[in-house]
C-alpha cells in the first residue's frame, strides 16, 4: 500500500515467517489486566483433518496486549517482567486454566482477584425460572451479598441452580462489591481481553485460513503488533 508495489501472498507469508519483532513492553505501571483464550486453527498432515488448538492472550489494560500459543510459561514470564502496580486488578471469566496463571502473576498480596461481571451475571441467566427471582439475584451480586444471592435457590435442586451454586462457591473470593469497585474506578470487566481475541481471530480466523503449528507464534505476534501499533 505505501510503495504501490505489488507483493504475493506468499512473499508476504515468508516475510511475516522471518521478520523479528521486538518485544511490546508497557508503558507505565499496569494497575488492570485480564487473561482468556483463542483459538487457531493447524494444518495437519495431508489426508487428515485439521485441528484447532488454544493459544492464550493477556491484555495490559490501557496499554498492550500479546497472545502465546501453547506456552503458559513464556505468558507468565512476560506479565511478571511488566511495571505491574502495587495492587493489580486481575479480571478473568470461570475457567480454571485462565485462574491458575493468574495465581502466577505477581504476588499473592499484589492481585486482585476480581470475576468478570458481565459472565457472573450470564452464568446466572443460565439458571432460568422466574424472572423477579433472576432480577433479585443479580442485585444481590452486584453488592457482593453472595449469602443472599445463594438463598434464593436453598430450595430448589435443579442442575442448572446447582450449577450455578458451585460456581459461585468457587469464585466467592473472587465476588466483590461490584458497586463499590466501580464508583472507586476500580476495572470489574474482561472486556479489554476479549475484545483482543476477538481482533486475533478477525485475522487469524478467516475462512479458509490454517497455519503451521511451527508458524502460530509468528502469526500472533503479527496481529499483536497491529493491535499495538507498533509495527514500524
Amino acid at each position: 500500500m505505501i510503495t504501490g508495489i505489488k507483493v504475493s501472498s506468499s512473499s508476504q507469508h515468508r516475510l511475516v515467517e522471518q521478520y523479528e519483532f521486538k518485544e511490546e513492553l508497557a508503558n507505565g505501571k499496569i494497575e488492570a489486566l485480564s487473561l482468556d483464550g483463542g483459538k487457531v486453527r493447524v494444518r495437519t498432515p495431508l489426508g487428515q483433518s485439521s485441528q484447532w488448538k488454544d493459544y492464550k492472550a493477556v491484555s495490559l489494560h490501557g496499554d498492550v496486549c500479546v497472545a502465546f500459543f501453547q506456552n503458559n510459561l513464556q505468558l507468565v514470564d512476560w506479565t511478571n517482567r511488566q511495571p505491574l502496580a502495587r495492587i493489580v486488578t486481575c479480571l478473568g471469566d470461570g475457567h480454571d486454566g485462565v485462574w491458575n496463571l493468574m495465581r502466577q502473576i505477581g504476588e499473592d498480596y499484589q492481585r486482585r482477584e476480581v470475576l468478570d461481571w458481565y459472565h457472573l451475571v450470564e452464568n446466572l441467566n443460565k439458571v432460568g425460572g422466574s424472572l423477579k427471582r433472576l432480577i433479585r439475584v443479580e442485585n444481590y451480586l452486584w453488592f457482593g451479598e453472595i449469602e443472599q444471592a445463594l438463598d434464593e435457590f436453598k430450595s430448589s435442586k435443579r442442575p442448572s441452580v446447582v450449577n450455578f451454586q458451585r460456581y459461585v462457591n468457587k469464585h466467592c473470593a473472587r465476588i466483590p462489591d461490584y458497586s463499590l469497585y466501580q464508583s472507586l474506578g476500580i476495572c470489574i470487566g474482561s472486556g479489554s481481553v476479549e475484545s483482543t481475541i476477538k481482533r486475533i481471530g478477525a485475522r487469524i480466523k478467516i475462512v479458509g485460513a490454517q497455519y503451521l503449528e511451527k508458524n502460530v507464534s509468528q502469526y500472533l505476534k503479527l496481529r499483536c503488533a497491529y493491535l499495538n501499533h507498533s509495527l514500524a
